[in-house]
């Protein structure tokens, strides 16, 4: 990984410098909340995407950078949102924007953001582009509002999990993959075969992603463990957890009763007693499998190497 992020290194801090290009405001409270989030970091892998299926076509920086900066802005609005809602202090060890500039600043900063990613994508002329993000957006807001009817609800279902973490945040990883070889001028079945990769592979980030939740640390995520189930939100490792014949009857008393933060630590200790999170790392490893799998219809180039290692680290990162 070490190895990838160097090869890209120039054209991601390109990235990097117009990320805050397009934050710039003559509102300066606005653009202090949007570089607040950008200055607390990330890992910047939806740019990764982006760049590196570029490859497959003809590879021009300015327009991949577009793509690639639209994408993340993307992103970034729907994390001060989402903080928002989930009323989150922290995000990757900081204040978040709603903990440091409150609720309205904050709603209005994810606004401006997403704001600034239609306009930099605007620079991409190509009409199928603009189609298949719209349609990905829309599906992403249907992911948020199934979150938020899901919430504390034992009737759901891993299937219901599936699909709702598609929705939320796969969607955008495949969207990456897809726009970046469409952007590119990328022969169809390349674009077919990296957007599939891309599902896969943003399938096994949110499922780890969900699994770090419970085992990983405050430290390490930035936020507290079990925040997820804390907040009613029922992932893979609690829905496999209670299934359990040891744990599940006590584990869906507590979650029926939304119980107080010594019940919900309670219920987090259940999950991480069950095999729910066992459970969740096979079902990610299962999505992984495809994302390899997917690769051997791209040429045999360094970057579907680099492709191969992207998934393998997204899928067993430790935070």
């Amino acid at each position: 990984m070490a190895d990838l992020y160097a090869n890209l290194e120039d054209d991601l801090a390109y990235v990097e410098d117009q990320l805050r290009v397009q934050l710039r405001s003559k509102e300066p409270v606005l653009e202090d909340a949007a570089v607040h989030l950008l200055n607390a970091g990330g890992k910047r892998l939806r740019p990764v995407f982006v760049l590196l299926a570029g490859t497959f076509g003809q590879y021009d920086r300015d327009r991949l950078a577009h793509v690639a900066v639209g994408l993340e802005l993307i992103h970034m609005a729907t994390l001060v949102h989402d903080d928002v809602i989930d009323n989150a202090d922290t995000r990757r060890g900081t204040p978040t924007v709603k903990a440091r500039f409150g609720n309205r600043v904050a709603m209005y900063t994810g606004d401006f953001i997403f704001a600034r990613a239609l306009s930099t994508l605007s620079h991409i002329d190509d009409v199928r582009i603009h189609k298949t993000l719209a349609t990905a957006i829309e599906r992403m807001c249907l992911g948020e509002i199934e979150q938020i009817r899901d919430l504390f609800s034992l009737d759901q279902t891993i299937r219901t999990y599936l699909q709702r973490i598609r929705r939320k945040t796969a969607l955008l990883i495949e969207m990456s993959c897809a726009l970046g070889a469409l952007a590119a001028g990328a022969p169809a079945h390349i674009v077919s075969a990296v957007r599939r990769y891309g599902y896969y592979t943003g399938m096994a980030f949110q499922i780890t992603d969900d699994v770090l939740d419970f085992t990983s640390t405050e430290e390490r995520l930035g936020k507290p463990v079990g925040s997820d189930l804390r907040q009613g939100n029922l992932t893979a490792p609690v829905l496999l957890a209670l299934r359990s014949a040891e744990v599940g009857r006590d584990l869906r008393e507590l979650i029926a009763g939304q119980g107080h933060f010594g019940d919900m630590r309670q219920a987090v200790q259940m999950v991480l007693d069950s095999g729910g999170v066992k459970g969740a790392m096979d079902l990610a490893d299962r999505y992984l499998v495809k994302a390899h799998e997917g690769l051997a219809c791209l040429p045999p180039t360094p970057t579907r190497m680099s492709l191969a290692a992207l998934a393998t680290f997204v899928g067993k990162r430790d935070h």
